[in-house]
């Protein structure tokens, strides 16, 4: 089965450009959420990995979806913004981050990293992706 993504991503265009690359590459995008409480609702699916942006339509609200993703549902998350620094040493619990704007191979390469990293399987990670911890 292939791994499911949710992305959470305020900006429609870019959301439906990321789900693109992603479903390109083989990947099953569960859905699109442009707020906390539309993210959380997410949560009781199961997916693999979620894809968080900083400023969410209901404001800097990101970090606090990243944090309850990765504690209390165990979903891997990595975050994909403009802003990186408003992160500071990362949330605990999430991957990293991958600053936007982002290319396809970024993208998916970040996602695959990611992705290996929730099994314990990771390598190297991609130049572009900076990791927590």
């Amino acid at each position: 089965m292939e791994p499911s993504i949710l992305i959470v991503e305020d900006e429609y265009l870019i959301a439906l450009e990321m789900q693109s690359h992603l479903e390109d590459v083989g990947y099953r995008v569960v859905g699109i959420a442009a707020d906390l409480a539309t993210a959380l609702k997410y949560a009781g699916e199961n997916f693999d990995l979620a894809l968080v942006d900083l400023n969410l339509r209901d404001g800097l609200t990101g970090p606090e979806v990243g944090r309850l993703l990765a504690e209390k549902h165990g979903v891997a998350v990595l975050f994909v913004t403009a802003n990186p620094s408003l992160l500071g040493a990362g949330i605990s619990g999430t991957v990293g981050v991958l600053t936007k704007p982002t290319d396809k191979e970024s993208l998916c390469a970040a996602v695959a990293f990611a992705l290996d990293y929730r099994l314990a399987e990771a390598t190297e990670p991609p130049s572009k992706l900076r990791l927590f911890g």
